[in-house]
């Protein structure tokens, strides 16, 4: 058996390692058009960074895992071809903002029929608008060889920064397919290739549509009680309660849990605000017109916090960020990354740009070239990249963190505040330190939901 992907971004280069690690006698290829991509992939320098990846590749690279830009021969080569393309929101016509784009997906697809010159299995690995299906199917139809093709969907629920552990172990693997003999063994096909190792209870299968939807359904989710939890931080700073110790409470039901509770500045990546924007898509036009809203609200608040969180630095800094120098601790949109789509960061970098601030970011792992593309078009010189978060706080007015990378916990913030402009402020947008410790340090410091010292 040979599977391919067409696409090696943080879902289809993942994805396809662990496949490769975990079933040794299947010929895997990662392909893409992006030429500067399967180099990095190629290289000692991968193009997405996950804890644990470049050992896995380093592992199987060369012997049963290959990235290549040569999309026609591996489709014409693979029994199993994953779909894993860009599939943005769109920013253009009907359905602008919030609508999936699916200019990548119908590329690959067209590809596919083109090339294609004998039966395959076609996996939607990418989060699609449901009855996608229908579309691509529709496609496949114009292969002029009568190639038969099986359109299964397998959503991805891997989160960035723990991608290999829960590629490794997942919660659940979600395969739909058609409800025919022929589409039930191309379900089979793909369960006996993640039963490898993933125990079959862990391995659910249902009709395609309803696992088209299962993924926007699961991210709303999570993204709601991301704001659910962001928005009693608001009311824990006027009311002088402490939003962990409101978190802790409620998490403490077994009905809700203790995960995604966690206030922040907001949440970012490329799916949350993707997914729930496409479902609320789908329900304005179903005529759902209360549904949306309820979803919409999920967004509102997300992008209220993250400019609420800017505004209130500029309140602390005596109304005026003017020339005045704030360190960034952190632009990826979580730790353990180094992808910046969506990130809170962006958008609080922006507003304090607006105000004419000075930027010093620092990132373990975001590259400086990826910083200034999504600050454009602010001027270069109130942005500067440094290589340690000491550089960025010197002779700085304030502190943001926007990322909860490990690293920023164990600084010395005596030795930071010594160098800092007086008064010294820490804006801790993940709740990561402790404040009261920074307090006695001498800073003057704040956390999303905390009580007002």
């Amino acid at each position: 058996m040979k599977i391919c992907s067409i696409g090696a971004g943080y879902v289809g280069g993942p994805t396809m390692v662990v496949i490769a690690e975990q079933c040794p006698e299947i010929e895997v290829e990662v392909t893409d058009v992006n030429e500067e991509r399967i180099a990095a992939w190629n290289s000692e320098k991968l193009p997405v960074f996950e804890p644990g990846l470049d050992e896995i590749v380093k592992k199987v690279r060369g012997k049963n895992l290959t990235f290549s830009t040569d999309i026609d021969e591996a489709i014409r080569t693979s029994d199993i071809i994953f779909l894993a393309v860009n599939t943005p929101t769109k920013t253009y016509g009907d359905g602008a903002g919030k609508a999936s784009d699916l200019t990548y997906i119908e590329s690959a697809v067209r590809r596919i029929a083109e090339v294609a010159t004998g039966d395959k299995i076609i996996v939607e690995k990418s989060t699609l608008p449901v009855r996608t299906a229908e579309k691509i199917r529709r496609i496949l139809a114009t292969n002029r060889h009568g190639c038969n093709f099986e359109i299964l969907s397998n959503p991805e629920f891997m989160a960035e920064g723990t991608a290999v552990e829960d590629l490794r172990h997942p919660d659940r693997i979600l395969i739909g397919g058609d409800e025919t003999e022929s589409g039930q063994k191309a379900v089979q096909t793909l369960v006996d290739v993640y039963a490898h190792w993933v125990p079959r209870e862990k391995i659910l299968t249902q009709n395609v549509w309803s696992s088209e939807l299962s993924k926007l359904a699961s991210n709303a989710f999570l993204a709601q009680k991301i704001s659910s939890i962001n928005a009693l931080s608001v009311l824990c700073e006027h009311s002088g309660a402490d939003v962990d110790e409101i978190a802790r409470s409620v998490g403490a039901d077994s009905r809700i849990g203790p995960k995604f509770l966690k206030s922040s500045v907001g949440f970012g990546g490329s799916c949350f605000k993707k997914d729930v924007l496409n479902l609320i898509y789908l329900c304005e036009y179903a005529g759902l017109t209360e549904v949306a809203r309820y979803w919409q609200q999920v967004i509102d608040m997300n992008e209220y916090q993250k400019h609420r969180f800017a505004r209130f630095i500029r309140e602390k800094l005596f109304g005026s960020l003017r020339n005045k120098k704030i360190a960034i601790f952190g632009f990826a949109f979580k730790k353990d990354t180094n992808d910046t789509r969506e990130t809170p960061a962006i958008t609080v970098c922006q507003d304090l740009l607006e105000e004419q601030a000075k930027l010093a970011i620092y990132d373990p792992k975001v590259p400086e070239e990826t910083v200034r593309r999504d600050l454009r078009p602010y001027p270069a010189d109130l942005i500067t990249i440094t290589q340690t978060p000491y550089e960025a706080a010197e002779e700085a007015h304030a502190i943001v963190i926007l990322t909860e990378w490990d690293e920023f916990i164990a600084l010395d913030y005596e030795k930071i505040f010594k160098n800092m402009q007086q008064p010294a402020f820490v804006f801790d947008g993940r709740n990561l330190l402790d404040l009261n410790r920074l307090r006695t340090i001498g800073f003057e410091a704040y956390g999303i939901g905390k009580p007002r010292a």
